[in-house]
């Protein structure tokens, strides 16, 4: 049987070693033939805590890891913008942060 693999966006990062990743599915109704999109949310498993919301990842079934978690992140294929600007800050405050201690130990 063939692995199966999703693509999806992450709307949750705040669990250690997991995400949640938001997969949507689009098809044509069956009477009204109008494009329905439909949402489905996969616990996955994120080894390196290195998925930050709004990136979007590729996804693969893998063995019963937790309770609801039977997903793994296979790959990052685009970080958000967000994640790095946050990166970015959290870069630029802690080069603050040390400046200022320097000029409190001078």
């Amino acid at each position: 049987m063939a692995t199966k693999e999703r693509v999806g966006t992450v709307v949750s990062d705040k669990m250690d070693k997991t995400v949640v990743v938001a997969v949507e599915n689009r098809f044509p109704h069956p009477i009204y033939k109008k494009t329905v999109s439909r949402t489905t949310r996969y616990k996955a498993h994120d080894e390196d805590n290195s998925c930050r919301v709004g990136d979007r990842v590729r996804i693969t079934e893998t063995r019963p890891l937790s309770r609801h978690k039977r997903w793994a992140i296979a790959e990052v294929l685009s970080h958000s913008a967000k994640a790095e600007t946050e990166a970015a800050k959290a870069e630029a405050s802690a080069a603050r942060a040390e400046a200022a201690q320097e000029e409190v130990s001078k």
